[in-house]
């Protein structure tokens, strides 16, 4: 739902009370608030895949290892240490000890950290008789989309402190997969206690981790509030506390901003930029984004079956004249489905489908639409960091179509309720986009167009599944070498290319507004929002 501004501006003047004029008790403490675009959808990042809701977790979970701030590095996390197979095939993590979990009014641990919840984190999305697996919907799109299910062969606990992952075939980005979202460790114990309460779901909504902060109170589409958690096992973090303003209007984040009511404020609307740069407060962080906006065809819809429709409707789209308007400057055409900030990955020979509307009527007529047809798109209800205005975008793609006789019904839900519906393929065309969430090649042309993630439910919302095309990019997983690796990606994006699956968009260049008091944030490649480690002169 869209907030108004005087909506808006009362909700900032209940955080304005509670955070920026703090009692005399608070008044040593150093409270942080970042103003988020939405709502999470919940507070289990395993079985959601939206940047807002891995923000909104971000502060509760550790995995066993984690990406180093400001970067795709693997640095150690619940595993102190772990050793890798000469066949690849086999990861052992020792776990780091003394790690303690959360706490709320409804659970007070017994024990710290341990391999029990290792093997709970990992058993609920991968065994389908575990007593969680289907909780909450029982949807695990990562763990699913990237083959985990036939990839994995056995987890074993060796002791309290040491677990076992066997594979069935060498996974090049098996380490980094690990450091993401849906790896979160999870606490057994909690539940365990749930189960026996009758009240599973409560683990996806009142979440226990490891992680630097607590969750003290959640308003849907208000506010988050965390506390740092003084036991943290990687020290206190500088911040005393944490808070998520939920501002869906980027022209209201920066009103706040600017009057400083928050501290960060992410995706500017374009055509601020040059205000927010020419501010003496503000520090305007940017990034060339590891992200992909697209508009996918669902292929097993009629007539987006037809590969000549899907090129038709291409040629249509003045791409670059959209890229002009909705990215004003902060945005690059895209030709692959990949950034070409993948370096050797990125094939450079691509040849892109022209803007020829006359050539598009003459396809179309060909593949038996001689007058056009009628069809959905459907435009995401928020700001993204690889699409600042997606409305913006379908209507000027509603204006292009309809000069070759196709008519287009804008189609919108609530951002939850929109990813849900478009990974069950509701859709007809759809727009979304897609920032990596670990450096790795695979996590784009696996994990957005393999068979794998085409099922109900998958992030693969073209629900586009081509053999030869899976064959190659599940190879490719297979190998260590890059230069390997790079041939077999530049076959499949020629094929990608071919298959007209995609319109794609752009890739945008990602702007972070933080106000000049806050010290040490650092801008993530991956698009997360990271506070550990955060502080305020």
């Amino acid at each position: 739902m869209k907030r108004t501004l005087a909506g808006a501006g009362v909700a900032a003047a209940l955080i304005a009370l509670c955070v920026a004029v703090p009692t005399a008790a608070q008044a040593q403490s150093k409270t942080l608030v970042y103003c988020s675009e939405g709502s999470p959808e919940n507070f289990n990042p395993q079985i959601n895949t939206t940047g807002t809701t891995f923000d909104a977790n971000q502060p509760l979970y550790d995995g066993l290892v984690n990406f180093e701030r400001g970067t795709i590095n693997i640095r150690p996390g619940l595993a102190e240490r772990w050793e890798v197979s000469d066949d690849g095939l086999t990861y052992t993590f020792f776990l780091r000890k003394g790690v303690k979990f959360h706490s709320n009014a409804a659970f007070k641990p017994t024990r710290e950290f341990n391999a029990d919840d290792v093997i709970f984190t990992f058993e609920r999305q991968w065994k389908k008789d575990h007593p969680y697996h289907l909780v909450s919907g029982g949807g695990y799109d990562y763990f699913d989309g990237i083959g985990l299910p036939t990839l994995l062969e056995a987890i074993e606990k060796v002791d309290d402190h040491t677990v076992r992952f066997r594979i069935k075939r060498p996974e090049a980005p098996f380490m980094a997969n690990m450091a993401m979202p849906f790896a979160s460790i999870m606490s057994a114990e909690y539940g365990a206690q749930l189960l026996k309460a009758g009240t599973p779901e409560k683990i996806d909504q009142e979440p226990i981790g490891t992680g630097p902060f607590t969750l003290v109170r959640y308003q849907k589409d208000a506010q988050i509030r965390y506390r740092a958690f003084a036991d943290y096992w990687g020290g206190k973090a500088p911040l005393d506390n944490l808070v998520f303003a939920i501002t869906p209007d980027a022209a209201v984040r920066w009103a706040k901003l600017k009057a400083g009511e928050c501290h960060v404020a992410p995706y500017p609307n374009p055509a601020d930029l040059p205000i927010i740069k020419a501010d003496p407060n503000i520090n305007l962080m940017q990034k060339e984004g590891l992200n992909i906006g697209y508009v996918a065809f669902n292929t097993t819809k009629a007539p987006f079956t037809d590969n000549r429709v899907r090129r038709a409707i291409k040629m249509a789209v003045d791409r670059q004249a959209i890229v002009d308007n909705v990215y004003q400057g902060a945005g690059v055409l895209a030709k692959n489905p990949i950034p070409p900030t993948m370096g050797i990955h990125y094939n450079t020979e691509i040849q892109d489908v022209p803007y020829d509307p006359e050539g598009a009527k003459k396809l179309l007529a060909e593949a038996g639409f001689p007058n056009g047809f009628e069809t959905d798109l459907w435009a995401m209800p928020v700001q993204r960091p690889h699409n600042p205005n997606a409305r913006r975008m379908a209507e000027m793609v509603q204006a292009d179509l309809a000069k070759i006789g196709v008519k287009v019904t804008i189609v919108s839900y609530e951002w939850g309720e929109y990813r849900k519906r478009l990974q069950q393929g509701e859709h007809q065309m759809g727009i979304l986009g897609w920032t990596g969430d670990n450096g790795d090649p695979d996590n784009f042309l696996h994990t957005l167009l393999g068979c794998a993630a085409s099922a109900p439910g998958g992030s693969n919302i073209a629900k586009w599944c081509h053999q030869p095309y899976d064959d190659i990019v599940v190879k490719a997983k297979s190998l260590s070498d890059p230069q390997e690796r790079a041939k077999l990606y530049w076959e499949a994006q020629r094929i990608f290319k071919e298959e007209n699956v995609w319109i794609t968009m752009a890739h945008s260049v990602v702007y972070l507004p933080v106000r000049k008091e806050v010290v040490d944030m650092r801008q993530s490649p991956l698009g997360r929002h990271d506070f550990y480690g955060v502080s305020l002169k």
